[in-house]
């Protein structure tokens, strides 16, 4: 029985720092993975937040009317929308704030007047007007934008 005991050996040194540099590796691996993911999660809700501003944009404009909306009756009508920020909980008390620029483009009215001849004078109409928002964001030092459209009556 003695000398079974005596035969027993524990881990050495070298056996121990092999594998400490092992899980050390694959700790990093398993960091620059979630790095990965955190990125991706931060674009895709700053593409939502662009989406909703959008939409908000649009919602405001058909609030106001079409004859609140500046155009043109043969080229397009360009303006600025105020910023808008949107902000995220990042878990630990933290948050990512996302600051969104909006450009308006009203296209000609043309394709959207009705004419209505009388014995006296002919009265145009415009019914519609088509509407594309752009928003942008910076994400990581590049320039992030998506653009919807719609037609407002």
């Amino acid at each position: 029985m003695t000398n079974l005991l005596k035969n027993k050996k524990g881990f050495g040194i070298v056996e121990i720092l092999v594998a400490a540099a092992v899980l050390g590796f694959m700790y990093m691996a398993i960091l620059n993975m979630q790095g990965g993911n955190r990125d991706a999660l931060l674009r895709i809700r700053g593409r939502d937040g662009a989406i909703e501003v959008a939409q908000q944009v649009l919602d405001s404009l058909k609030s106001v009317g079409i004859a609140a909306i500046p155009s043109k009756d043969a080229e397009d009508t360009v303006f600025d929308v105020p910023e808008i920020n949107r902000k995220w909980a990042r878990g630990l008390g933290d948050s990512a704030t996302v600051t969104y620029s909006s450009q308006v483009t009203v296209s000609p009215t043309q394709d959207y007047t009705s004419q209505t001849p009388s014995q006296f004078e002919s009265i145009s109409h415009v019914y519609a007007k088509q509407v594309k928002v752009k928003v942008s964001w910076n994400f990581k030092g590049s320039t992030q934008s998506i653009e919807v459209s719609s037609v407002i009556r």
